[in-house]
């Protein structure tokens, strides 16, 4: 097995045994984050119904970016998200790192979505 999938194999270990505690519910939505190398993507889901509420990404027109796959645009993305979620009446969210470390763009678009009003 080559490191590519020893990575990717470890990343789903991880996101499955985070998900088996982070449920979202109606009260609090699960906010989950997926970074590629290109791009970053994030997503309110209602896990009772399996709903997506509100998606932002840094392909979206929303977005204007000069790079989508740097923390500039992670911030964006936040910022974007929490815009959105806002505007649904969505103030608490769970946050769900999707297996990803809590570092670099993870950690700023949690930072942006925070300082935009949302609770995570």
């Amino acid at each position: 097995m080559e490191v590519s999938q020893k990575r990717r194999v470890a990343r789903l270990k991880r996101q499955a045994r985070v998900r088996k505690k982070v449920r979202g519910t109606s009260e609090y939505p699960r906010l989950s984050v997926f970074r590629s190398a290109k791009h970053i993507y994030a997503q309110i889901i209602e896990d009772v119904t399996g709903t997506t509420l509100v998606a932002a990404s840094s392909l979206g027109s929303d977005v204007d970016l000069a790079s989508s796959g740097n923390i500039e645009a992670a911030k964006a993305v936040g910022s974007s998200i929490a815009r959105k979620a806002l505007d649904k009446n969505i103030t608490n969210v769970v946050f769900d790192r999707n297996g990803f470390l809590y570092q670099g763009r993870i950690q700023a678009l949690a930072d942006a979505a925070r300082e935009a009003g949302l609770k995570l």
